[in-house]
């Protein structure tokens, strides 16, 4: 008796990688289940927790039962201010990439001043570290006296609080160029503009970044914030309508979709900084 030699597979066809695929699954589960495990958990301790006749705040299955129109059509709009959640985070979005693309400019634009010249850094360190401690709401009155208008008001507001984590950290990633880098450019007799872009941006990109990951997250915190006060569409206004309401089951979904949309901005920011850190190493 022969042993009859397996069929080979037809020209141009590969088998699967096994190994590679399990691998691949295994590095999913290690990165999802942690979080997802902790999640239920955290839910169910908050369900057992909550389910009592005197607790104070609604369990999640209540929550879902209250909040159940919000969750699943937050793109409903009757007009006015009674809109679905989308509206309100888009409106909160727009006010943010305005003010965080401002305090993006002069914040890279101002902290490599200050990382080039000592002089400019004598003069207008001290300022900035007095203003910068200054509370994001203190700035309110003063913007809304300045623009008698809310929309401006919070643009500012998110402006003056993004700004100084862009400034500091470009200033200290200009500071930290290696003096061999300024020595070929020297040599090489580079203007202004192209020391910048051929120099500084990219020995400073990682500063920069870690700067806009911090000053995106201040700007999401500073417009929630501002919007309670200011009214109008906007999520930190629907968070106070809410509560003025007494509805705590929208004020948790609202939170939930708050956390969410600063999750996904921080990742977005770290994103593009992962492919510029790419491109000025090629």
């Amino acid at each position: 008796m022969t042993d009859t030699p397996l069929p080979s597979p037809a020209p141009g066809l590969t088998l699967p990688r096994l190994p590679a695929f399990a691998a691949f699954g295994k590095s999913v589960a290690a990165r999802v289940l942690p979080p997802l495990v902790m999640l239920v958990l955290l839910i169910g301790l908050w369900e057992l927790a909550a389910s009592g006749p005197k607790a104070a705040l609604p369990s999640p299955s209540l929550i879902f039962k209250q909040s159940l129109e919000l969750i699943v059509d937050p793109f409903y709009d009757r007009g006015g201010l009674d809109k679905g959640l989308f509206w309100h985070i888009l409106a909160s979005l727009t006010r943010v990439a305005q003010g965080f693309a401002i305090a993006a400019v002069v914040g890279v634009l101002t902290g490599v001043l200050l990382g080039q010249s000592q002089l400019a850094l004598r003069g207008l360190d001290p300022l900035f570290q007095i203003l910068r401690t200054i509370p994001p709401l203190a700035w309110l009155p003063l913007s809304l006296a300045a623009f008698r208008d809310s929309n401006p008001s919070a643009i500012f507001v998110i402006f003056i609080t993004s700004v100084w984590p862009i400034l500091i950290n470009t200033s200290v990633g200009v500071r930290a160029i290696p003096q061999d880098y300024r020595n070929v450019a020297a040599v090489l007799r580079l203007n202004h503009l192209e020391f910048f872009f051929k120099i500084v941006l990219p020995s400073t990109v990682p500063y920069i970044f870690t700067g806009l990951r911090i000053g995106i997250g201040l700007s999401w915190l500073a417009i929630i914030a501002a919007e309670m006060l200011i009214g109008g569409v906007g999520i930190g206004f629907f968070i106070w309508d809410a509560w003025n309401s007494s509805n705590i089951s929208d004020i948790i979904v609202a939170l939930v979709y708050v956390g969410l949309v600063g999750f996904c901005l921080d990742r977005v920011i770290a994103g593009i900084g992962a492919l510029c850190a790419r491109g000025a190493k090629a």
